[in-house]
């Protein structure tokens, strides 16, 4: 066996060239004289044909960032024990704000849940803000947050 021969079975090119073979009809026999004067016969290599018009080749492939602004929402949550962080946390990876209320909670829960919840903003790249006496608003990067509210108030409560 030559080393055509190996490459040939090895590639799998016999059966190409048969397959392709069978598929086209086989031409009628003619003299060697009219052979000659023929065109050389194409490979069987198939050719691509798109099936595109110049008017959708030129337009190029655009999605509207209008139809993903309508779906925002605004989570509102009062959590009652430490482990629902974790879910909030799961709207902010979703790109939902989330309003936390600690009223409800423990003061060291509440600590916890903020320092849980910071990580989680800043690892989206978000903002988390203090909107109210233990109202939180925490917001993913898809969401700004513009304006501030005065601490005067805040620091007298305390």
């Amino acid at each position: 066996m030559s080393m055509k021969d190996w490459m040939k079975n090895f590639f799998y090119l016999d059966e190409e060239e048969e397959n392709s073979a069978a598929q086209q009809p086989k031409p009628q026999q003619q003299p060697v004289d009219s052979q000659m004067r023929q065109q050389p016969v194409k490979s069987p290599v198939k050719e691509r044909k798109f099936n595109t018009t110049p008017k959708e080749m030129a337009v190029p492939n655009l999605v509207s960032i209008q139809n993903v602004q309508k779906s925002s929402k605004v989570m509102l949550i009062e959590p009652r024990v430490y482990a629902e962080a974790q879910d909030i946390s799961e709207h902010l990876k979703s790109k939902k704000a989330v309003i936390v209320n600690l009223q409800r909670i423990d003061k060291d829960q509440g600590i916890r849940i903020i320092d849980f919840l910071s990580g989680t903003v800043y690892a989206l790249g978000g903002d988390i803000q203090r909107v109210g006496t233990d109202i939180f608003l925490c917001a993913p990067d898809s969401v700004e947050v513009a304006g501030a509210i005065s601490d005067y108030y805040y620091n007298d409560l305390d």
